[in-house]
């Protein structure tokens, strides 16, 4: 996609009314919630493969947060 393109769609997004824009939000906020929910759910599959479980990972987290 071209920078053109996108200040296009800016720039429709931007002559939406109150409503037309809050329906977008709506809608691109599901979008994004979805594509989490399923990039979660593919990591949460990959540390199972791997043998990982909460605890391992709360163990990695705090050594990295608070290595010396």
């Amino acid at each position: 996609m071209s920078a053109a393109t996108v200040e296009q769609i800016l720039q429709q997004i931007d002559s939406l009314g109150d409503d037309e824009r809050q329906v977008l939000e709506e809608r691109l906020a599901a979008r994004f919630e979805a594509e989490w929910q399923c990039a979660a759910r593919d990591a949460r599959r990959i540390a199972r493969e791997r043998g990982l479980d909460q605890a391992a990972i709360d163990r990695a987290v705090e050594t990295v947060r608070y290595k010396p």
